[in-house]
């Protein structure tokens, strides 16, 4: 998705949402958590993944961000995490 075009979609100016985009996807400015929760939703991703700075990690987060509940479950209880 274009910059402007994203930085619009979550409701940003349209004259500047390409640069603000640019800026926090190089770390020039880091953007506030509000904005990047409607970066997430945007793109459809979890939060977490912009914050994960291992990329290994980061795929997993994705993964489980899409994954059936019943994967879930078996992740956790792969894990050890019971609810």
């Amino acid at each position: 998705m274009p910059q402007d075009k994203l930085g619009v979609e979550i409701g940003l100016d349209e004259g500047s949402s390409s640069a603000r985009i640019s800026r926090y996807e190089t770390g020039k400015h880091e953007a506030p958590y509000a904005t990047a929760q409607k970066l997430a939703k945007a793109l459809g991703i979890p939060v977490a993944y912009l914050y994960c700075d291992d990329d290994r990690l980061a795929e997993l987060i994705l993964k489980l961000g899409i994954a059936k509940k019943k994967q879930i479950c078996e992740v956790e209880a792969i894990l050890g995490y019971d609810l």
